[in-house]
């Protein structure tokens, strides 16, 4: 296999799964609440990633400075983030959920602007912002009697925002460290669990109903999704680098869109309109930043 198929062939692997973890999570909500769900996904992925850790002998942090910028990330990549999403897909279908989350580049970049780690805007990167402004109101559909809900939608865009300010933090304080990304994504995974192991409490464990398909769902989404997706990211970024790994990044809602609707019965059109004014808003608010590179 020459290393531009294998490339391709990885995409589409992690483009499959990260794209349909927002079905697995409409799915498995049928069974669980959203804080048993998220903490469930949590621990799979957790256990996926130490085991893979122990096979390869690596050694896990010591240092308290690490654990404490462990602890942070987990909570704004993945314990604050998962759990947003598994709320908002409460009141809000998986497609618009995974609709919502491209919109975190468009977040990171803002960021970035504001906190002055990157000069003022270009054009083009304005232009991003407005068009990406324009897809979510086509998501929302305010017009309308029947628009989305707004405290689901607006917690899927929590969750992007989320997303965001992880970037920027890991970038400052974890991408730096010689830790392999293997072992730093089991020990956040890891703090992450932690997270949602105090949120438990909170939940509502009466409500969880044991079916198939929720239990099904919840195992891929924690084994796939959360741990063995992590691991195809790495594979790719090492066969095609990372800026055609982040490729992924354009594929993931309108996966999330077509298997909503293909397996839910969601509406298509109007969210799919929605994802594609939003990816151009994306591409065009990256345009300088992959010149540069």
């Amino acid at each position: 296999m020459t290393a531009r198929t294998r490339g391709t062939l990885l995409l589409a692997v992690l483009a499959l799964a990260w794209g349909s973890n927002f079905l697995w999570i409409k799915i498995a909500l049928a069974g669980f609440d959203p804080v048993t769900l998220t903490f469930g996904r949590l621990a799979l992925g957790t256990l996926v990633l130490l085991a893979i850790v122990g096979a390869r002998r690596q050694r896990l942090p010591r240092d308290a400075a690490t654990w404490g910028h462990l602890t942070v990330a987990a909570l704004l990549a993945n314990a604050a983030p998962y759990l947003l999403f598994a709320i908002g897909e409460t009141r809000v279908d998986s497609g618009i959920a995974g609709a919502l989350n491209a919109t975190t580049p468009l977040w990171t970049l803002l960021l970035a602007l504001a906190l002055r780690a990157q000069n003022r805007p270009t054009v083009a990167q304005a232009a991003g912002f407005f068009l990406g402004f324009l897809g979510c109101l086509l998501i929302f559909q305010p017009w309308t009697t029947h628009g989305i809900d707004l405290a689901g939608a607006l917690s899927c865009l929590a969750a992007a925002f989320s997303y965001a300010v992880s970037y920027l933090y890991i970038g400052r304080h974890l991408a730096p460290r010689t830790l392999s990304p293997v072992t730093l994504s089991a020990c956040q995974l890891l703090a992450a669990t932690g997270w949602l192991a105090l949120a438990l409490p909170f939940g509502d464990v009466a409500t969880t109903t044991v079916t198939a398909p929720a239990v099904a769902a919840l195992l891929i989404l924690g084994v796939l999704g959360t741990g063995l997706a992590y691991i195809v990211n790495y594979a790719l970024i090492r066969t095609d680098g990372a800026p055609q790994a982040s490729l992924v990044s354009y594929l993931l809602p309108a996966i999330s869109v077509v298997l909503g609707a293909l397996f839910l019965g969601e509406p298509l059109a109007g969210t799919l309109v929605g994802v594609i004014v939003i990816l151009f808003g994306v591409a065009l608010s990256r345009r300088r930043t992959r010149s540069a590179a």
